[in-house]
Formats: structure tokens, C-alpha cells, sequence
């Protein structure tokens, strides 16, 4: 009988690994020797393939998204591992595979969970997956102020490891609105910059200007009420300019919201990129409205208040591996959308930050009694996340943080009539124009 030989090719961008407390070899010994158990120790952002014989395991945090394909060849399957789809595609095409290769063939490996795969050939079994990541529910005290102060910290934190991590000489953009998750990285990221005697010349907030968008004003009026208007820096870039093809290709999704999020994602990036060629780090505040759940429940037919609380981690991961709502393609929640961020800082050169996204400041928000907060009211779970975070805040920096309501990145950066204009088409739209790529 023919001896199979499986092979594993890792086209991951290994530059985009961020581990902060041990290097990337022992990172992959302990997820290939150890598992889950040992992967939710490390501390980072991370996209990480571990192989030894037919066995290979993959995991990534929830920041670094990652796709895999298993193709087929007479000598033995290939498992590839990538960043993108496209990548995927372009390395099938150059060993005479492209046959086999649809985009929706591809796997993500979902967020917060250790995938195993055993190359055996012909069928191939299931992968394999195993939680890493998994917060208490609920166990925080029913005081605002207390839970702000504990998430507000953790936040600053995480922001203080990652500025310690970056050269003193380069500058920090933050992608602002004066929206309460964009807002409260720029103080804290204001704060740990004064605290720790950093310069804070290097310290800027970029805020999308493409005409009328009332961003604009709200992140003027943000940062002149706490005395704080010179580190604006509006970016201006025109509606008419904005591409939806290119958008799609950039994100390799069609999920309207978040090729709206991205169009807009990458305008701000086209910009900052146009006006300072050098510049390299970007931090913003995806996550936020995962983490507190401020998203508009009746805006999905599928959600309700009980089914937003009750499920752990729904926003970030969606439905969950191993239900029947959960994509393969693409799994859920942030876990899928995140790239609507990703993407669009690497295509331009940033290495971006959503400190919102790391571990521990997930597990504070996991651990917000809401049930016991809102008794199930849905606009007192909107109100919540503005009163956490204003007062977290306060406690960590003395500021009174300006609270506006909720607007999602692109109905900020233009007014939503003007909005539906520049970006007419529909879901099914988006999906088609996405799979056309490839045919």
C-alpha cells in the first residue's frame, strides 16, 4: 500500500505575531505539547500552526484572523494555513491545485479555541475544537462604579504593554470619533502616555472626515471639553472615492455592516497613510460594543435581550463552535468581523491595536452581572456601557468623559442618507460581487 506524505504549509504573516511573554517557537511547542491548556497563557496577539507527524494544531487570538484549506494530491494531502483567502488561492494556483479551491472550501479557525487536524487522507475527519478561553459569567458585583474602575484598568494595562513595546521614537494614531470605546482608548492611552513620561507629542487622534459626517464635530467637541483639542487631526477623504469592489477583495466578506465599517476603515487609513508615509501604529476601540453589548437587538430578528445576556461571549464568537447557526467559512461574532479592522490597517502598512479585544478585559466584561443591572430592559442595557466606561475613566484619569450616543464608524463619517448613496447595495449584492473574485 502507498505511503501517504502530508505536508503543512504556514503562509501566516509570522511579522504580525505580537507575543508578549515568550517567543513564537516555544508559543507553538506549548500549543503542539500542551493544548488548550497552555495556550490560554499566552499573552499577545497571535496566529500560531503546530505540527508533529500527522497531527497539527492551529489557534489564534481573537485579533489575528486565520484560514485554512485542505487539499488533495496522489501522493498525500496539504493542509495550508493563511491570513487571507486570497493568499490561499494564489499559492493552489502556483502548484497546479486552484481545481479544488472555492472560497467558501475555506475554513476560519474560530477565535478562543485550539483546532486539532489529523492528516490521514482520504475522508479526512473532522477537526477538533478546544475552548481556551473561558470567562466567568456574571460574578462581578451589581456597582457600576466598581466594575468601571476593574475594566477601565485592565484596559489601561493592556495599553501600557503595548506602548512599552513600541520604539520611543514613534508616533501613536488613534482612530477617533468621541464615541465611549474610541474615547476612553484615547484617555487611557493619554494617561499611561503622561504617567509614564512619555512624549506625548507623539500622540494623535485621526477622525474621518469625508463632508458633513458628524464625527467630525463630536470628536472637536469631545476633546475641547476636556482641554485636549490639540492632538485632533481630521483626515479628509471624499465620498465619491470610496469603493466597494475594493472594499470586498480587502476584507473577503460581504456582511453589509462590515464592508460599510471597512469602506470607511480604509478611507481613514488611505489618508493617514497619504499624509505620513512612516507611520506605523494605529490603536482604536474595536471590541467595545461587543464587550458591553451595545448593539441594537431589534435591528436582528434572530436576538433577543435574553438570548444578547445569556449567552456567553455571543457578540465576540457569535452562536458558538458546534451550533447549527455556526459558519465554518467564516465562524462568528468578532471572531469573523474583526477583519473589517484587520485588513484594512494591513493593507496599508499599520500595525493596529484593539485593546478591547485581549483576553482580560473580555473576561471583566464577561464577568458584568447584566441580568442584575438591567432586569432585562433594553434601553437600560444601552445606557450601560456609557455609565462602565465614563466612570472607569474618571476613576483612572479624574477626567469627566463626554458620553454621546450610540453611531456605528460609517454612519459617523458621513450622514446616513449620504452613507446609503455612496454604498447602495445590499447584503446579496456584496456576496455576489465577492464571489465573483474568483470566477
Amino acid at each position: 500500500m502507498d505511503q501517504y506524505i502530508e505536508r503543512v504549509v504556514d503562509l501566516t504573516e509570522l511579522s504580525a505575531n505580537d507575543i508578549y511573554n515568550l517567543p513564537l517557537e516555544e508559543a507553538r511547542a506549548l500549543l503542539l505539547e500542551h493544548g488548550a491548556d497552555a495556550v490560554g497563557k499566552i499573552e499577545g496577539s497571535f496566529a500560531l500552526v503546530a505540527r508533529s507527524g500527522k497531527k497539527v494544531r492551529m489557534a489564534r487570538s481573537l485579533d489575528r484572523p486565520m484560514r485554512y484549506f485542505l487539499a488533495k494530491r496522489k501522493e498525500g494531502p496539504v493542509l495550508i494555513v493563511a491570513d487571507r483567502i486570497d493568499v490561499i488561492h494564489q499559492w493552489l494556483e502556483g502548484e497546479g491545485l486552484s481545481g479544488q479551491f472555492h472560497p467558501n472550501y475555506t475554513r476560519m479557525v474560530p477565535a478562543h479555541h485550539v483546532v486539532d487536524l489529523e492528516l490521514i487522507g482520504c475522508p479526512d475527519p473532522d477537526p477538533v475544537y478546544t475552548r481556551f478561553f473561558t470567562p466567568e459569567m456574571a460574578s462581578l458585583p451589581p456597582d457600576t462604579e466598581e466594575i468601571g474602575r476593574r475594566y477601565i484598568a485592565v484596559l489601561a494595562d493592556e495599553i501600557s504593554l503595548w506602548l512599552n513595546r513600541i520604539p520611543v521614537t514613534e508616533p501613536v494614531g488613534v482612530c477617533f470619533s468621541g464615541g465611549v470605546d474610541s474615547g476612553s482608548v484615547f484617555l487611557a492611552t493619554y494617561h499611561v502616555m503622561q504617567q509614564q513620561g512619555m512624549n506625548l507629542g507623539r500622540l494623535k487622534a485621526f477622525v474621518l472626515d469625508l463632508g458633513e459626517g458628524p464625527d467630525v464635530q463630536q470628536a472637536r467637541e469631545f476633546l475641547s471639553t476636556l482641554g485636549l483639542e490639540m492632538f485632533l487631526e481630521p483626515i479628509l477623504a471624499h465620498a465619491d472615492a470610496l469603493d466597494i469592489r475594493e472594499t470586498i477583495s480587502v476584507i473577503e466578506d460581504y456582511k453589509s455592516l462590515d464592508v460599510e465599517s471597512a469602506t470607511m476603515g480604509l478611507a481613514l487609513c488611505r489618508g493617514v497613510r497619504a499624509r505620513y508615509g512612516d507611520w506605523r501604529y494605529l490603536i482604536d476601540g474595536d471590541g467595545g460594543d461587543e464587550n458591553l453589548k451595545d448593539y441594537p437587538i431589534d435591528a436582528n430578528p434572530e436576538l433577543t435581550i435574553r438570548s444578547v445576556i445569556n449567552n456567553p461571549m455571543l457578540y465576540q464568537e457569535g452562536w458558538g463552535v458546534g451550533k447549527i447557526k455556526h459558519s465554518l467559512t467564516y465562524s462568528g461574532g468578532l471572531s469573523r468581523s474583526y477583519a473589517r479592522t484587520y485588513a484594512p490597517a494591513r493593507r496599508f502598512g499599520f500595525r493596529g491595536f484593539s485593546p478591547f479585544t485581549r483576553p482580560r478585559v473580555v473576561a471583566v466584561a464577561e464577568a458584568i452581572p447584566f441580568t442584575t443591572l438591567t432586569n432585562y430592559d433594553v434601553e437600560r442595557l444601552y445606557e450601560l456601557k456609557g455609565e462602565v466606561v465614563s466612570k472607569g475613566i474618571e476613576s483612572l484619569t479624574g477626567l469627566k468623559m463626554p458620553v454621546y450616543g450610540k453611531r456605528r464608524f460609517q454612519h459617523g463619517a458621513l450622514p446616513e442618507p449620504a452613507m446609503r448613496r455612496a454604498l447602495p447595495l445590499e447584503e446579496a449584492d456584496y456576496r455576489r460581487q465577492f464571489l465573483s473574485l474568483y470566477e
